[in-house]
């Protein structure tokens, strides 16, 4: 299969023609390899191939076959390097698939390589020591999002047309929004995060993924889905697959608008003016829209105190336990600045403030699910500002202390982490793009615990009343020489 057709084709279209027998596995790794060394000199996205022997059954599943990336966090797979994006963690490889690893393999996804992150998943921006920056395939001085900037980029790009990533504060939803791409944060217990781990970030973290298409995503979250013995959340399973929601209308949905983020940070002129035209999509569509007013159950000083203690702490306890493994030290030669901040800071967290912060935890979570009392669907931007030039944070990053940092990131980036602490799904749909630069802008829009299903059928519906998938990025592996 020629590169120029292989990007044609979503993961379920790719996996269609194996069950047909049209093509093989091997030739669709042969085409994704082929896409890699096209694309990646210049957008950095991919930091290690490997050769695969995975022949899934033809037609076993709807994504036996196709071609897939992990990020280098969050799916350990066996006999494989992962890193974290870190010079403390480089050479380390996973003894064990984890359980996500397990159902992806059963999937049938043959996974031939490893995304880039920004370190221990720690920046909305993907720009780290040990690889280097990440590149917006759009706008190559541009950020490609973080912390699974490497799975956006890649995917924008038509490497691969989905690709697995990790969301604690946005990680999925940020390079969403910058890659013009479908990511979808799954309900916290959806997918299990064991066996080594029973939550990452003190339950903030899920795994999920970034797609071209919503029945990508949808049919990936069906094989990843349910609980795995000792997990430590449960969310209920869906009363029908993901991949048959897709096909539903979503019925009249009542929808709270919030074109401002709690903490009074402004939403831009080219967010404003794309959140504008999606709320009057969504009532040509016959949803009831109307701004709202959600309380975040915290003012914003103590709730980003709290996820500073909270994301601090795990970074602490993380480092120390790799240090010790490695037998490296935690200073500059192995850590960048803002992790370095981080993880001396979280050293001076004491218990009881820890237990404080999930105090705050809980009230945030109460807060934003008694607002799906009134509303089906919250829709805000993504990220209130266009994608970041590259090296934005980099003098913050130098400067700041451990809360100084995550105050920052959450400046960028004020819409998305909220839902990490109510556990709740949310996703981010590139309905619009900047006129000016070409660059796309991404909407979220978030429902009560449990309820991907209805976003999943709202998504569906505006993939269809307002396409993206022909929006083709600068870098692109269509045009065989990426240009």
């Amino acid at each position: 299969m020629r590169v120029a057709e292989y990007v044609n084709y979503d993961a379920v279209g790719l996996a269609e023609l194996v069950a047909e027998g049209e093509v093989t596995t091997a030739e669709l790794q042969a085409a994704a390899l082929e896409a890699t060394q096209a694309v990646n000199p210049q957008i950095n996205a991919v930091v290690e191939t490997w050769p695969t022997d995975d022949e899934p059954e033809p037609g076993s599943t709807p994504l036996a076959g196709v071609p897939f990336l992990i990020k280098d966090i969050g799916a350990a797979m066996a006999g494989r390097r992962m890193e974290l994006g870190s010079r403390l963690a480089a050479g380390n490889v996973a003894h064990a698939d984890s359980f996500l690893m397990r159902r992806v393999r059963r999937a049938g996804l043959v996974t031939f390589g490893r995304t880039a992150t920004s370190e221990m998943a720690y920046s909305i921006t993907t720009e780290p020591v040990l690889y280097g920056a990440t590149r917006n395939p759009w706008v190559l001085e541009r950020s490609a999002g973080g912390s699974s900037g490497g799975a956006g980029a890649a995917v924008a790009a038509g490497v691969v047309p989905l690709a697995h990533g990790t969301d604690a504060a946005g990680s999925l939803r940020v390079p969403a929004a910058y890659n013009g791409l479908f990511g979808l944060k799954p309900t916290r217990g959806r997918v299990s995060m064991g066996p080594d781990l029973d939550e990452l970030f003190s339950g903030l973290a899920v795994p999920g993924s970034v797609s071209r298409t919503v029945r990508d995503s949808a049919a990936l979250l069906d094989q990843v889905r349910g609980p795995e013995p000792g997990d430590p959340y449960f969310a209920q399973q869906p009363s029908r697959p993901y991949t048959e929601e897709v096909t539903h209308h979503p019925g009249r949905l009542r929808i709270g608008v919030l074109p401002q983020a709690w903490g009074g940070r402004r939403t831009t002129a080219p967010v404003a003016d794309a959140l504008a035209h999606t709320a009057g999509l969504l009532e040509s569509l016959g949803h009831q829209v109307e701004e709202a007013e959600v309380g975040l159950g915290a003012d914003w000083e103590e709730y980003v105190l709290a996820n500073a203690q909270l994301f601090t702490t795990n970074l602490a306890a993380t480092v120390d336990g790799l240090a010790a493994a490695f037998g490296r030290p935690v200073d500059s030669s192995t850590l960048e600045p803002a992790t370095l901040a981080g993880y001396h800071y979280g050293q001076g967290v004491s218990a009881p403030q820890l237990i404080a912060a999930l105090t705050i935890r809980n009230r945030v979570s109460r807060s934003l699910a008694r607002s799906f009392d009134t509303y089906d669907i919250l829709l805000t931007p993504t990220v209130p500002e266009l994608p970041a030039p590259l090296g934005a944070l980099a003098e913050s990053a130098q400067t700041l202390d451990g809360l100084g940092w995550i105050d920052t990131v959450f400046d960028r980036s004020p819409f998305t982490m909220p839902f990490n602490m109510a556990g709740t799904p949310a996703m981010s749909v590139p309905l619009t793009a900047d006129a000016e630069t070409g660059l796309p802008i991404g909407m979220q829009f978030a429902a009560g615990y449990g309820l991907e299903s209805r976003l999943f059928r709202l998504a569906s519906q505006l993939e269809q009343a307002s396409p993206w998938t022909g929006r083709i990025p600068t870098v692109w592996a269509g045009n065989r020489t990426g240009h």
